[in-house]
């Protein structure tokens, strides 16, 4: 369970105690390593997960390692990690996860595609796959390859009486068809979630989707449920929560109150437990707010952390996001580079997703001496 800062530290302390006192039990480092992750604090994480291969080496331990190693962008040493852990178990679930997304950092199509193989009819671990396989697509903008996987996954997750995941699983899909302007999609995603189940984290993520797609009550009073339940949870409180509310905040033109609401996100943003969306959410209010240079300064803060975003939507998007802040600032030339680089990531792309329509009308219409964003473009 998630822990409220001040029972994390004492929880720390305990575990660095234990550790002290054991060195051979390999389970204070693995939480750590977790923890430490969650919030964005990647160096702890690697010394942790370093030393859960001195306790325990084995296959488990090194793509833990790989992942800590990843998240600092050390990709030739996460290989190696990698290969150490195939050497000790190739059917490892945890390698095989992490192997897919170092696949997708190395843009390595094959190999993404021979990870979703390996865990055909394999329980606990097909839906995962099929999962990371659907945000893959809807990071290119394969919108129906995405709606495909996501079918599979949920079909999956379900055979293995996991309900609860597969309610994630819609509650996700519903986050990404709202940042893409599929408004309607995103309602029954949700909605279909929260029917499967009403579990913390599905709450949290159909929330999330409920306010980038507009219903701000819903959302607004699942945000409240949700910090009144769990008071002392960290990811609740400090992340899961204020981003909706920053969300609610964008939805209400009160930009100025998503960048205020988005502080107590800030010392979490780099970590696994945010992936940068409330950076991409303060990058929208700024554009809102008409500050071209800082929603630069956001954008592109995503755009230097892909190894932390991964193939979430708002790795996609960021492009398009500093492309606005560029126009903001009257500088065509790199508003257009930004314009190509979405365009050219998305050159397959259904074409009938809306803010790629938005995009290719903001692109056409970009003019050399324009300073200002188009008046019709929705922030989302």
């Amino acid at each position: 369970m998630t822990r409220s800062p001040a029972t994390r530290r004492r929880a720390c302390q305990v575990y660095e105690l234990w550790s002290q006192a054991y060195p051979r039990d390999d389970l204070p480092p693995y939480q750590l390593t977790g923890w430490y992750a969650d919030l964005g604090q990647h160096d702890k994480a690697l010394a942790e997960a370093r030393e859960t291969v001195r306790v325990d080496p084995d296959a488990g331990s090194y793509a833990r390692l790989a992942a800590a190693y990843s998240n600092l962008n050390r990709l030739e040493e996460a290989r190696a990690s990698l290969e150490e852990a195939r050497a000790k178990d190739p059917d490892s679930p945890q390698l095989h996860g992490v192997q897919y997304y170092f696949d997708f950092l190395q843009n390595d199509a094959e190999g993404m595609a021979q990870q979703v193989a390996w865990s055909a009819g394999k329980p606990g671990a097909e839906d995962l796959s099929l999962m990371d396989q659907s945000f893959t697509e809807a990071y290119f903008g394969h919108i129906g390859k995405a709606r495909e996987s996501l079918r599979q996954a949920v079909d999956s997750a379900e055979r293995s009486e996991e309900k609860a995941r597969a309610a994630v699983h819609k509650a996700d899909a519903a986050e990404t068809d709202a940042e893409y302007g599929n408004s309607e999609r995103a309602h029954q995603e949700a909605a279909a979630a929260l029917a499967l189940s009403s579990t913390r984290d599905v709450r949290v993520r159909a929330a999330a989707a409920m306010a980038r797609a507009g219903d701000s009550a819903r959302a607004e009073k699942m945000a409240d449920q949700l910090s009144k339940e769990f008071p002392q949870n960290t990811i609740v409180n400090r992340i899961a929560v204020p981003i909706i509310r920053a969300a609610i905040e964008i939805n209400r033109n009160n930009p100025g109150k998503t960048v205020e609401v988005l502080q107590t996100v800030s010392p979490y943003e780099l970590g696994e437990a945010d992936s940068l969306y409330s950076v991409y959410l303060r990058g929208q209010a700024y554009l809102l707010l008409r500050q071209g240079k800082e929603a630069a300064t956001e954008f592109q803060k995503i755009l230097d952390h892909r190894s932390i975003v991964l193939n979430y939507s708002q790795g996609a998007l960021a492009h398009l996001g500093l492309a606005g802040a560029y126009v903001m600032q009257g500088d065509t030339a790199k508003a257009r580079a930004a314009y190509q680089d979405f365009l050219t990531l998305w050159k397959d792309a259904d074409p009938d997703i809306p803010i790629l329509k938005q995009a290719k009308a903001e692109y056409a219409k970009l003019d050399l001496s324009s300073t200002t964003l188009p008046a019709d473009r929705p922030h989302r």
